[in-house]
């Protein structure tokens, strides 16, 4: 490597290799039943030669949809066998006990912003305040990313960012449609990127040993650049040059991670292939047939121990998604649909939107609790949200978001039961609060997140 080389190469170099050297993944052996789950043995999904055994990992997933709720179909009242759910929430119905139903959380940021749409979505995950200046995207780092960051090194995918509508780049309202496009962000300034094409998602989780090689040819040249370069830059660029190769360092681990298919203690995935098949090169024709491929990827990775932590929209911030497919649904752009004015029929459908996108968080709880992980099921080692940035849609409420969580965190979360925060004073009505709660959960824990300095009351 020359020293010529202007400086924006190196960053730029590295930057490519090490996102390609993130692609490797592994093969675990499946979960054997001979093996039983003691809680007192240690840490969650940490397998070592000690001949203990150890429970497995937690999860967390997060599944959001655009442009809120129609209000007076979105309610619940009782707990557990006998808690009642109105209309938007029936498809829960059947698993109510795995349900905590969250009422009154908001982002102070979101509330703030004059922008009723793009200021009000992509801190969703962050509480962060979004940048009105369009030549400066900026919101904050997610707590997905946050959780992706802290965990990431112990899988061979840190985090799945997933979608159904492609990341859009136009204009609107002066703004860029990537704050309507994204809720996972690495960093203030760059939204993690989100993949919707199934296909590509099943070759992340299951690249095999030919992948791995490339991976680790890739990252042992960025490792020898960096050697050669270092004799080559300044002191002061030194320091800067090592604290990148520190950043890396998780890269180079999940790669080893990757190569030791078997473990021979503790904890193992349920999985050691995939057991659906690799889906088509394409985008899925049909919404509903896409959003399930998506979702059983994210059983998937998660069954295998590919990733821990995975978000994804349902649909974008402003969305054009048509809802044709479901019946009596005409008209059926689901911005028109969610902006209606309050007229009658439109807001019938509506609810019909709200009632589809609860039956895809109905079904990956399904999914997850028909899996079990030696003596039970994935569902309760892990933390589900289903979310919203608006309430009533109609009005771009963003002062009570909808937000439904659902398995048990490896039991650290009570289900079956209604958290209503309304009455609480807004310095407790955080959903950053909410954030800093789940994160604990996962073994992440931070003094503060976003706008909140305390947990979540009640949780």
């Amino acid at each position: 490597m020359s020293s010529t080389q202007p400086e924006h190469w190196w960053h730029d170099g590295v930057s490519r290799r090490a996102f390609l050297a993130g692609g490797g993944a592994s093969l675990s052996l499946p979960w054997l039943g001979s093996m039983p789950l003691r809680a007192e043995s240690g840490k969650r999904g940490e397998g070592k030669a000690t001949g203990e055994d150890f429970l497995p990992p937690l999860r967390f997933a997060c599944l959001y949809f655009s442009n809120g709720v129609e209000p007076a179909h979105w309610w619940a009242k009782g707990h557990g066998a006998d808690m009642e759910l109105g209309p938007g929430l029936e498809p829960l119905a059947p698993h109510r006990e795995d349900l905590v139903i969250i009422d009154g959380l908001f982002n102070a940021q979101a509330v703030a912003n004059p922008s009723a749409h793009l200021g009000r979505m992509p801190n969703l995950l962050s509480g962060a305040w979004v940048s009105l200046d369009q030549n400066d995207i900026r919101v904050g780092q997610s707590m997905d990313q946050v959780l992706a960051r802290q965990l990431g090194d112990r899988t061979s995918v840190a985090s799945l960012v997933l979608g159904i509508e492609p990341t859009e780049l136009r204009l609107e309202d002066g703004l860029s449609m990537i704050y309507g496009s994204c809720i996972s962000w690495a960093s203030a300034t760059r939204p993690a990127t989100k993949e919707i094409y199934p296909a590509r998602v099943f070759d992340r989780i299951t690249g095999g040993h030919q992948q791995r090689k490339l991976d680790r040819s890739i990252l042992d040249q960025v490792l020898a650049d960096a050697k050669s370069l270092r004799g080559q830059v300044s002191q002061g660029d030194r320091g800067k040059l090592d604290e990148y190769l520190e950043s890396i360092r998780s890269i180079e681990k999940r790669i080893d991670r990757a190569s030791q298919e078997e473990r021979l203690e503790g904890w193992r995935p349920t999985l050691k292939s995939p057991d659906i098949p690799r889906p088509p090169k394409d985008l899925p024709q049909q919404i509903p047939e896409h959003m399930r491929l998506i979702l059983d990827l994210i059983v998937l990775a998660f069954q295998m121990d590919k990733t821990r932590i995975a978000t994804c929209m349902l649909n974008n911030d402003l969305s054009q998604m048509n809802f044709g497919f479901l019946e009596g649904v005409h008209g059926s752009l689901h911005l028109d649909l969610t902006h209606n004015g309050r007229d009658p029929e439109l807001e019938a459908m509506y609810v019909q939107t709200n009632q589809f996108h609860v039956s895809q968080f109905a079904y990956l709880i399904d999914r997850l609790k028909q899996i079990d992980e030696g003596g039970q099921s994935l569902l309760e080692s892990s933390l589900l949200m289903l979310c919203s940035n608006l309430f009533d849609g109609d009005k771009h409420q963003a002062d009570r978001m909808p937000i439904v969580l659902a398995g048990q965190g490896g039991g650290s979360m009570a289900t079956g039961r209604i958290l209503n925060c309304l009455d609480r004073a807004e310095e407790e009505r955080r959903a950053c609060s909410l954030y800093l709660s789940l994160m604990d959960r996962m073994g992440v824990a931070l003094p503060t997140f976003g706008d909140a300095d305390r947990r979540l009351a009640g949780l």
